[in-house]
């Protein structure tokens, strides 16, 4: 799963260590998820899409394979 949680987070000025801990998960769940190595669960992509104040589809895009 593709997400542009990179790209928000850049544009918010936040390190992926002050992202982890707003969202409560690990920096490493954050590269993670940034890597599109992880993909969350609904509940922590609903946490995710709320404090960036957007929907879950305007942050995470599925791989279309």
């Amino acid at each position: 799963m593709k997400s542009r949680i990179r790209e928000l987070r850049q544009l918010s000025g936040r390190s992926q260590a002050e992202l982890a801990e707003s969202l409560s998960v690990s920096r490493q769940t954050v590269n993670a998820l940034e890597r599109g190595r992880y993909d969350p669960s609904l509940q922590l992509a609903f946490i995710i899409a709320g404090y960036f104040g957007l929907t879950i589809e305007e942050i995470f895009l599925a791989n279309k394979e």
